[in-house]
């Protein structure tokens, strides 16, 4: 990983597609700060003049969150759950709209095997929990290992998901939940979808003009994808992830989301 000094003034000049991770990438311990919400608004603000950035938040978080995220912060759409769906707050129509990648009937039949799935790892993992924001899910089980409980040591949260890929879930780590749900997608396929189907666009024709930011294993797909993709400095507690990303900020969790954007906006002020 190259630190962020090294990101091209050039390449962050052309960037049209910010897309982050939220928890510890955006938010720093919980909180989302002033100064990584301005950060975020002064990239979607980009939209009043003729290089507009579309700022993409590419989540873990639920449904219901990723409602609210939609309709009340300045992004262009929301990928949540993982890549279970993306939503998109038309604000002409004011209309939210949503696009999940299972059928509603079908993520009704999963919920019930999911339910057993997550309180069979309750059992064999003492100390884990259901994350808090369980109830607002639509597709996925997450498994809490350090958000609301006392942190479980990586061994415990490797067994959580071991657990889950034994029971035939697609499963991943993120810097608090393990997230389990039946289906190959993840954040990066779904990313292909809404930029196929909401910007007409072929991602691989227009990831050089991407740059994607987070800081756990749940993001190591887009990490291995995107060229121009940046890991805030407390994703080197995760160095076993299958693919790492090109940079690496100096600070930490939101601080690292402010430095990388005032970087790609100071390079189209130049």
């Amino acid at each position: 990983m190259r630190p962020l000094e090294l990101f091209s003034p050039e390449t962050g000049a052309d960037i049209g597609f910010f897309l982050f991770d939220i928890d510890d990438t955006l938010t720093t311990h919980g909180r989302l700060t002033a100064d990584a919400y301005g950060a975020l608004e002064a990239l979607h603000n980009t939209h009043s003049t003729d290089r507009p950035i579309h700022t993409i938040a590419v989540t873990g978080r639920p449904a219901g969150w990723c409602d609210h995220i939609a309709r009340m912060w300045p992004v262009s759409t929301v990928v949540g759950e993982n890549g279970a769906f993306y939503f998109h707050y038309d604000r002409i129509a004011r209309k939210l709209q949503q696009r999940y990648v299972v059928e509603a009937n079908e993520r009704a039949r999963r919920q019930l095997q999911l339910r057993q799935i997550g309180e069979h790892i309750l059992r064999e993992v003492p100390g884990c929990a259901w994350a808090s924001d369980q109830a607002y899910r639509a597709a996925d089980i997450a498994i809490d290992f350090c958000e609301d409980v006392a942190a479980l040591p990586r061994d415990q949260v490797d067994k959580i998901h071991r657990l889950m890929i034994e029971a035939g879930l697609t499963a991943k780590v993120s810097s608090i939940h393990v997230n389990g749900w039946f289906g190959e997608y993840d954040k990066l396929s779904t990313t292909r979808l809404l930029f196929a189907e909401r910007f007409g666009e072929s991602l691989d024709d227009v990831k050089e003009q991407c740059v994607f930011v987070g800081d756990s294993p749940n993001d190591a797909p887009m990490f291995g994808y995107f060229p121009h993709s940046v890991g805030v400095a407390n994703v080197a507690a995760f160095p076993t992830m299958s693919a790492a990303p090109k940079y690496i900020t100096q600070e930490e969790s939101g601080a690292g989301f402010v430095a990388l954007a005032r970087a790609l906006l100071a390079a189209r002020a130049k």
